[in-house]
């Protein structure tokens, strides 16, 4: 099994010299940017027409924690993959450069931004003299919020440490702390739906974290024997985690929507529309990985997976985009 490449040594002398890396990365940064209108402007088109009243902060809540949660994606997907690697009998020793320290670097901020909300009573500070750092150890969402703060700064240094997969412990702390917050004692059965969202996100993060590193990996490795195997670990061991995410996401959705009102609050609330949105790009995330997995086991070079895996690797950032400004909000009315 072959994969070639044109090499820029290949192009004529007297020619220009082709930069292709160039362009995929001024891709890159126009992904970047509309991605990042989605939960700032997402607020706006969800409440439109609903009657429902947003938090002042809601585009900049969706913003940061869209932040967050990408932040927890990489540490948990570099291990994750890692020790798939390790588990495949000639495997290159070889692996990608560890985004973790930027990924908890970048969780800090957002961390620290969400906390600076939650201490001025959920709206944006207009300066450092509104921030109330005291305040937040008086309130349950204060606590979490400094819990997710203190833990990414210990997941950096850990990521900088002789043993950064210690960083995993700070960045389950994150993800227990985030279940938590999503629902407050005053909900019912609030456990319950605390566990629901820790196995979502455990299991989300695993999935979209995973793949990136996957193809990080493959594209380090080139066209080796172990870079198919990789890939069909991975793919069997994402099937699993699609499940239990879509298990506990439905699971979830019932507690707060019952069923004979679902069809309504889909397209009459903005939580039921965006929930909506991501449910439609689940979807098209699972039909990217069947192909993905189809050209696996089909195809004459199995690493042709890679294009449909790249294209639900932007697939899964939006679906992280739009749950961060599901969590931002208004939460639909438990009708009777």
């Amino acid at each position: 099994m072959t994969l070639t490449r044109p090499t820029p040594e290949a192009a004529d002398a007297g020619g220009p010299i082709r930069r292709p890396g160039a362009g995929r990365a001024t891709a890159v940064l126009v992904l970047v940017g509309l991605a990042a209108l989605i939960p700032l402007l997402g607020p706006t088109a969800a409440l439109h027409g609903t009657g429902e009243a947003a938090a002042p902060a809601v585009a900049g809540v969706a913003l940061l924690r869209s932040v967050l949660f990408a932040a927890l994606c990489v540490p948990v997907g570099e291990w994750f993959i890692n020790r798939l690697a390790r588990s495949l009998p000639g495997a290159p020793f070889d692996a990608p450069r560890s985004w973790s320290l930027s990924a908890a670097l970048a969780g800090f901020v957002a961390a620290l931004g969400l906390a600076s909300i939650v201490s001025t009573g959920n709206l944006v500070p207009r300066s450092l003299a509104q921030i109330d750092v005291g305040g937040l150890y008086a309130t349950r969402d204060g606590q979490l919020a400094l819990l997710e703060v203190n833990a990414f700064l210990v997941a950096a240094l850990c990521a900088r440490s002789r043993r950064p997969a210690t960083q995993l412990w700070p960045v389950a702390a994150v993800i227990v702390a985030e279940a938590l917050r999503a629902h407050p004692g005053t909900e019912h059965a609030p456990l319950l739906g605390s566990g629901l969202t820790l196995v979502h996100l455990t299991c989300a993060a695993l999935w979209v974290g995973g793949l990136l590193h996957a193809l990080r990996t493959l594209r380090l490795w080139g066209p080796v024997e172990a870079s198919p195997a990789l890939l069909g670990l991975y793919a069997r061991l994402a099937a699993v985690l699609l499940a239990a995410i879509t298990a506990s996401g439905v699971w979830s959705s019932l507690r707060r929507m019952p069923p004979h009102t679902i069809l309504d609050q889909l397209t009459t609330t903005a939580y039921g529309r965006t929930l909506l949105a991501k449910v439609l790009l689940v979807v098209a995330v699972a039909l990217l990985a069947l192909c993905a997995r189809i050209r696996l086991r089909r195809a004459t070079d199995p690493l042709s997976a890679c294009s449909p895996a790249r294209a639900e690797v932007v697939a899964l950032g939006v679906v992280v985009l739009v749950s961060a400004l599901l969590t931002a909000l208004p939460l639909p009315i438990r009708w009777s």
